[in-house]
């Protein structure tokens, strides 16, 4: 009897220990990413780039790869906020 008893408090104990340690880590975890993201100041959309970057790529006299290869480029930057 007594020794169920006791199996029954530590099993108890135990659990109350580990929602403990759930809780703190929870709290740790609202702490962490509490607040407003980070917002991407003039960050385009992909179509909203692509059309930018071709309007500053346009009358361009370079071979079709130079010009593909600067509009990823020039895509990505605006995307990116830069």
């Amino acid at each position: 009897m007594i020794k169920m008893f006791s199996t029954i408090a530590v099993t108890g104990l135990m659990a109350l220990a580990m929602g403990g340690v759930s809780q703190a880590q929870e709290r740790t975890f609202k702490k962490i990413t509490a607040g407003q993201p980070a917002a991407l100041q003039g960050a385009m959309t992909q179509s909203q780039a692509r059309k930018a970057c071709r309007t500053e790529m346009a009358g361009t006299r370079e071979s079709k790869a130079a010009i593909n290869k600067k509009m990823r480029t020039c895509m990505d930057l605006k995307m990116n906020g830069n």
